[in-house]
């Protein structure tokens, strides 16, 4: 394999664990605030997570193997570091799942008319994709690969037969004094730095292929968002009937109001197959990752019955919760980003990069320019954020 195609594997790989089910929730939650200024955040969230990624690229400097976040926040931060990274993975990673699960369940039920009860959907669901954690990995990957293929093609169809049908004077409302609503789905949907320890493995430990590979696979996001956004938000309009601010109250994804507003229902159709290789290979990507997480942090072997008591361990509590609370798949998405990305992916790796470097004084290149006062800008960002974070969920608690 030559070196430019090493390099767009690993461009994709951080593209495509960044793209997915997300996506469905974006122009909903950042409704309120209007096109432009969900893009301005858009903006911040891909700089500031562009930049936690390369603090995360240099703190595998400081390892002597491929290690995962909990191990590397053990090195820099102690046994404390250790607690807090677990908490904060399990939380990210069951919360997305569980919004998957939800999500994908509302699809099996309108894929049966109705004919099903609600409850039963997350668990057809279940029986359907929940195997693909149990069968090898180089199956469960050439599944995957055929779910990506249909995923890419899903979206420029939309984008294609979609583009006549946006009004562009919709993409005109703003209000900026909402925008700051839309950085907890923006959060979800630039993580992928938990995938960089491999990659840096795979390209054998040269930090700039893997450098590249940051920088490039972390922007198609912003790109394929920005046309999402437009997309949608030009199509269904903000305020009124089966607009999008109706659509976040009733927990329906981006592509459920556009049968109201487009005459063409190859355009739905091909909407609603977005939607779902959106959330599948979401699911598959987020639970083949709790799996191995699971199985390394407990120590669970992974054999045939070993992988059936992950399998439990990973799928029960969120269908319990998802037949409790079928409507939470908005609100758990932004919990996810607001506070499980923010603290896991934003906050734990300048903590960690501050100890390693002016602490324990570790040797290695610096990827990110700035210094302390670099470190100091993004501590700020990413703590203002779960405070605003913090402060809606103790108004909504005490309402």
């Amino acid at each position: 394999m030559n070196h430019r195609s090493n390099v767009v594997i690993g461009i994709l790989l951080v593209a495509g664990t960044c793209i997915g089910g997300g996506m469905l929730a974006l122009p909903v939650l950042t409704s309120v605030t209007g096109f432009f200024p969900s893009l301005c955040v858009f903006v911040l969230c891909w700089l500031f997570m562009t930049g936690t990624g390369l603090l995360f690229l240099e703190i595998t400097q400081w390892m002597h193997q491929e290690a995962n976040i909990v191990s590397m926040a053990q090195r820099t931060l102690g046994r404390a570091g250790k607690i807090a990274a677990w908490a904060l993975y399990l939380f990210l990673f069951y919360s997305l799942n569980i919004a998957y699960i939800v999500e994908s369940g509302k699809i099996v039920v309108k894929f049966m008319n109705g004919g099903i009860p609600d409850w039963m959907g997350p668990i057809l669901f279940l029986l359907l994709f929940a195997p693909c954690i149990i069968i090898p990995t180089a199956l469960a990957g050439r599944i995957n690969i055929m779910l990506m293929i249909g995923l890419v093609l899903s979206y420029l169809g939309f984008v294609v037969l979609g583009y006549r049908y946006i009004d562009f004077q919709l993409l005109t409302v703003a209000d900026w004094s909402q925008s700051l609503k839309a950085l907890p789905i923006a959060f979800t949907s630039f993580a992928y730095q938990g995938i960089i320890p491999t990659l840096v493995t795979y390209f054998h430990y040269d930090l700039k292929k893997a450098r590249k590979a940051i920088l490039i696979g972390g922007s198609i996001p912003f790109v394929a968002y920005a046309i999402w956004q437009g997309l949608i938000m030009g199509i269904i309009p903000i305020d009124g009937p089966n607009g999008l601010e109706e659509a976040r109250q009733q927990d329906l994804n981006a592509i459920q109001p556009m049968i109201y507003f487009v005459d063409n229902l190859y355009v739905y159709g091909v909407g609603q197959a977005f939607a779902f290789f959106a959330l599948v290979t979401s699911f598959l990507g987020v639970t083949l990752g709790l799996r191995d997480f699971l199985a390394d942090g407990l120590n669970i072997k992974k054999s045939f019955l070993g992988k059936i008591g992950i399998t439990a361990l990973i799928f029960i509590p969120p269908l319990v919760i998802a037949a409790i609370y079928p409507h939470i798949f908005l609100i758990t998405l932004e919990y996810a980003g607001g506070l499980g990305c923010a603290l896991l992916l934003g906050l734990l790796p300048v903590l960690m990069v501050w100890r390693g470097r002016y602490h324990f004084h570790l040797k290695g290149t610096h990827q990110l320019f700035g210094g302390k006062w670099m470190i100091i800008l993004l501590a700020i960002f990413v703590v203002f954020e779960v405070a605003q974070e913090l402060l809606k969920i103790q108004g909504r608690l005490s309402f």
